[in-house]
């Protein structure tokens, strides 16, 4: 669950820096980063839980890219007066990944997830 509290603050935030920072990513209004970053914090604490491990992290950092990459583009095409290229998701996608990469060691550190499968005879 520290996980989650992490991602809802992370992810928005990132969203915001990156429609500061990339050029082609703009948002129409200041809640909407809010949202897709919200979106995105559920998202990837629900991805976390399939398939983090210490076996696949990094797996697990390239499907966030993917996924996150995907939201932002997709998820921007139904926000008003918002505009986001292909380039400024992905340029986001790469931000929030990185972010991703800080998370996953701690939460892989700190054994706040399942680090291997339990075999039962």
């Amino acid at each position: 669950m520290t996980g989650l509290i992490v991602k809802l603050l992370v992810c928005p935030i990132a969203v915001y820096v990156a429609a500061w920072v990339f050029p082609n990513v703009e948002f129409g209004y200041w809640y909407q980063p809010i949202i897709l970053g919200v979106v995105l914090a559920f998202v990837g604490y629900f991805m976390e839980k399939m398939m983090l491990r210490e076996e696949t992290n990094w797996l697990s950092v390239g499907m966030d890219f993917v996924v996150s990459a995907l939201i932002v583009y997709f998820g921007a095409m139904l926000l008003a007066d918002t505009a986001v290229t292909f380039w400024g998701a992905v340029l986001t996608g790469a931000l929030l990944a990185v972010t991703e990469i800080f998370q996953h060691n701690w939460l892989l550190r700190s054994d706040r997830v399942q680090t291997r499968e339990t075999v039962q005879e």
